[in-house]
């Protein structure tokens, strides 16, 4: 009888179900607790099965950069960044909240390990995560609009709960990714959050987007209300290297 349970609840993919099941009938506990306890006890497994299989595809899918988690952050450098902000960002309110993050320093101080520990801790809590190098993703949905899927590409775009811009503004944008860049923004504006990482300071994006009416209007929808990061210093990994 049990053996015919476990088969059924494996082809029904009862996966957590019928792990916990097996320990239970294995270990002699089933006439140890109630019809109550077991039921719990398996809905519960079979939860938490759902629920790490669902955080194992986000994480996949977000194709982070970096293996980061917020515990992996180091304060031990002094460089500008304020360990209360990360930790009231790691709460995720910023995303039910639909606001933005910008972080911006020189080359390797950390930007995108940060940016990818706040998408970490993102699929960790439920959310939708994207992360893209800037121009690489402007490159992909250019080459999507000359073949027509470019407005099937920005809808999964704007399906993210979360966007990772990493890398923003190494390349001025041309007409076509200004135009691409304003799509992308206004479908998330208000409605989607958005981390935006690069070493190019907020004061030059300006003259990096070009184009004075579009770089308003990306700017407008970007910035206001957005948290901020600015981190100092030298490079991390620079100063690894002189340290070995």
């Amino acid at each position: 009888m049990n053996e015919q349970t476990l088969e059924k609840m494996s082809s029904m993919r009862l996966y957590g179900m019928q792990r916990s099941f097996r320990q239970v009938v294995d270990t002699s506990r089933l006439n140890e607790l109630t019809a109550d306890e077991l039921v719990s006890q398996l809905v519960e497994s079979e939860w938490d099965d759902r629920h790490n299989r669902a955080v194992d595809r986000s994480l996949k899918n977000a194709r982070f950069r970096y293996k980061a988690s917020i515990e992996m952050i180091d304060y031990s450098i002094d460089r500008g960044l304020d360990p209360n902000l990360i930790n009231r960002l790691a709460e995720c309110t910023y995303l039910d909240n639909h606001q933005s993050l910008i972080i911006t320093g020189s080359t390797g101080t950390g930007k995108s390990f940060i940016a990818s520990a706040l998408g970490n801790q993102a699929c960790l809590k439920g959310y939708k995560v994207l992360y893209a190098n800037t121009t690489r993703l402007l490159s992909q949905l250019k080459l999507a609009k000359a073949d027509g899927s470019s407005l099937q590409e920005l809808a999964k775009i704007e399906k993210q709960d979360l966007l990772i811009l990493d890398d923003f503004g190494i390349q001025p944008f041309d007409a076509a990714g200004r135009m691409i860049l304003m799509d992308i923004i206004e479908d998330r504006h208000s409605k989607r959050s958005t981390i935006i990482a690069g070493q190019i300071p907020i004061s030059e994006w300006y003259d990096i987007i070009g184009e004075g009416t579009l770089a308003d209007a990306i700017l407008d929808r970007i910035v206001h209300e957005a948290h901020m990061i600015e981190l100092k210093g030298e490079s991390l990994r620079r100063k690894k290297k002189l340290d070995l």
